[in-house]
């Protein structure tokens, strides 16, 4: 049995490792992971979790992004 691990990880580190192993349960439900390809297949669950977080984050803009002006309208800020 391995040692334990503890990870401290920021919300958005756990939504991409959360993301991953969606993906990652993905590619066993389709039976494509082997012992031979499991590590790869992780790499590349990663970086497609990766991925998808990074492009929502150009597309869409966040509550604390947007300010409210006096009249009632909203502007991005920076």
């Amino acid at each position: 049995m391995s040692p334990e691990q503890h990870l401290h990880l920021q919300h958005s580190e756990s939504v991409v490792a959360q993301m991953s192993a969606t993906l990652f349960a993905a590619f066993v439900r389709n039976q494509v992971v082997t012992e031979a390809n499991e590590d790869a297949l992780i790499d590349k669950a990663v970086s497609i979790a990766a991925r998808l977080a990074s492009r929502a984050e150009k597309l869409v803009k966040s509550d604390q992004e947007w300010v409210q002006k006096e009249g009632g309208s909203s502007y991005l800020l920076g």
